[in-house]
């Protein structure tokens, strides 16, 4: 299931999505970071439309029902505010897709994976990086201009803000994000 090349200002979600209006609006924040990100890093049409589709889809499932995430997420993750990603990635495989690297990119949007490729990192740190998050709003802005000129830096700085926000909050980090962190080092 292929994304059609679209403008990141239309984003449009497939019919199976449950967002709210504000959730469409991260989305749309999201992609539009994703979108300028692979224009200055002039990326092949190919990634670019890859970048494009991880922001489209990583949260169209983030306001289902908790029954409906458990049935298509298959996953042991326990916060039910972590299923998104992995019921949207298990919906759009059943409906054809078949890039591996955007299905991992939104199954691990939310904790972090060491195997991904640039598509994952990318939306990793769009996710976190977007402009209307109430927190860190300065830092992350530099963070977000620092992503075209110096990716990996970036990528570098992002997870470790994550992980440390995670412990500080104490929330369960999974081995998936241990091994990202452990990965940069």
């Amino acid at each position: 299931m292929k994304g059609a090349e679209e403008p990141p200002d239309d984003v449009v979600l497939p019919p199976w999505a449950r967002v709210s209006k504000k959730r469409h609006k991260h989305i749309v924040r999201v992609t539009r970071l994703l979108a300028g990100w692979a224009d200055e890093m002039q990326l092949a049409p190919a990634e670019r439309q890859t970048w494009i589709d991880a922001g489209r889809f990583h949260d169209a499932l983030r306001d289902a029902g908790i029954e409906e995430l458990r049935e298509l997420a298959g996953s042991s993750i326990t916060e039910v505010e972590l299923l998104h990603g992995p019921a949207a990635a298990a919906r759009l495989a059943r409906d054809g897709e078949t890039r591996p690297n955007l299905l991992d990119a939104i199954r691990y949007h939310s904790i972090g994976s060491a195997k991904w490729d640039r598509v994952g990192q990318a939306l990793y740190m769009a996710d976190y990086l977007d402009p209307k998050r109430k927190f860190d709003r300065e830092r992350r802005a530099i963070l977000s201009e620092l992503v075209p000129r110096d990716f990996a830096g970036a990528f570098r700085q992002v997870v470790e803000r994550r992980m440390e926000y995670a412990q500080l909050h104490d929330f369960t980090v999974y081995p998936e994000s241990t091994a990202l962190l452990e990965s940069l080092r």
